[in-house]
């Protein structure tokens, strides 16, 4: 008989099942506070309990697990510093979604090489928000692969449905199981409708295929995400001023929703510019200024070095520290930012 199946596949390897993941890698006491402190922060920002601002910011992807430590301990800092105005969480981005081809990010190849030894890059990945976590930083990610989350998401305290999955099922059905609050992107052409439903969806008990902690394909139902939000990225044209986000509002009224949304400084608003995301930051705290209230936070692509690099390039001659996907901008732009920010937000809880 001819053969049926597999006829495009050119090889298959088991991966540890989610549960070795955990034995090897467990989460102690102090990343486990972070985790809950994290997630609770969020939660309380998303329902008005906390007026601070929340920030999620770091590089656009991982690729290097030394400079993401270093960027890592001086985030950790800065959120104490400024914890009464700001709530920090870092960007830990692992997956990245590609229009056509192109690198997938750490977990999918974690040596730059195109070996796609994902074992090692999902025990790196949670080695390293593990260690994140550790210095009492919280962390947040996007969730791309329906199958990932199962070996990171129990150290995971903010999680991103992209602009290129929000249409998805499986995405929307997999939020409605997450831990942590879920941020939910408008599309890459800038609806805000999609993103709206799929809020509305994940709100809801689910039933679909997925794996269990061991590994086996099981059914999962879930309870339902109680805490989705809208994230502005921009479209066709950005969608960060006054006016988008007052189209934003009238969408999320609409459906009922909470008047809560996050403002993504970086992608189509900045046109992908670095130095264009102080612009977009700076007109969200004037929006704030002028007594906004749904924007409750930011999302900012940053890194140790501003720009970005040529890739594919071999490992050992990229820069330390300079993003091989989207511009970032640098630490000390990162630091300046943060501190205006926080002044600003000092100032506005000082009127209320």
């Amino acid at each position: 008989m001819e053969q049926l199946h597999d006829l495009r596949v050119s090889r298959i390897i088991r991966l540890s099942s989610p549960r070795e993941f955990k034995e090897k890698l467990p989460v102690d006491e102090q990343a486990a506070a972070t985790i809950v402190n994290g997630r609770r922060e969020v939660e309380n920002i998303l329902t008005g309990k906390d007026r601070r601002m929340l920030v999620i910011v770091g590089p656009c992807s991982i690729h290097d697990m030394d400079s993401a430590l270093e960027y890592a301990r001086k985030l950790a800092a800065l959120r104490i510093e400024l914890k009464d105005d700001l709530c920090i969480l870092m960007r830990v981005y692992f997956e990245k979604p590609r229009t056509t081809v192109g690198w997938k990010g750490f977990i999918n190849d974690p040596h730059l090489d195109d070996t796609y030894d994902i074992e090692h890059g999902l025990f790196y990945a949670r080695k390293l928000l593990l260690e994140i976590n550790q210095m009492g930083l919280p962390a947040a990610t996007e969730f791309l692969d329906p199958i990932s989350p199962q070996y990171v998401a129990d150290v995971v305290s903010w999680a991103a449905i992209g602009a290129r999955t929000i249409e998805s099922q499986t995405h929307r059905q997999m939020a409605s199981g997450l831990s942590m609050p879920v941020g939910f992107k408008n599309s890459t052409d800038g609806r805000i409708n999609v993103a709206v439903d799929a809020i509305r969806s994940a709100m809801h008990p689910h039933s679909f295929l997925g794996i269990d902690p061991d590994g086996y394909s099981s059914v999962i139902t879930t309870k339902g995400n109680p805490f989705g939000h809208l994230v502005l990225r921009g479209g066709d044209k950005p969608n960060y001023d006054a006016k988008s986000i007052a189209l934003a509002e009238s969408w999320i009224t609409k459906a009922g929703l909470e008047q809560s949304l996050l403002v993504d400084c970086s992608h189509a608003n900045s046109g992908k510019k670095h130095e264009q995301q102080l612009k977009v930051w700076e007109d969200v705290l004037k929006q704030k200024t002028e007594g906004n209230r749904s924007i409750i936070g930011v999302m900012i692509e940053s890194n140790i070095c501003a720009g970005n690099q040529p890739f594919p390039e071999e490992p050992g001659k990229l820069r330390y520290g300079v993003s091989i996907t989207d511009e970032c901008i640098s630490w000390e732009e990162t630091e300046r930012m943060l501190r205006e920010g926080a002044a600003v937000m000092r100032t506005l809880a000082g009127k209320h």
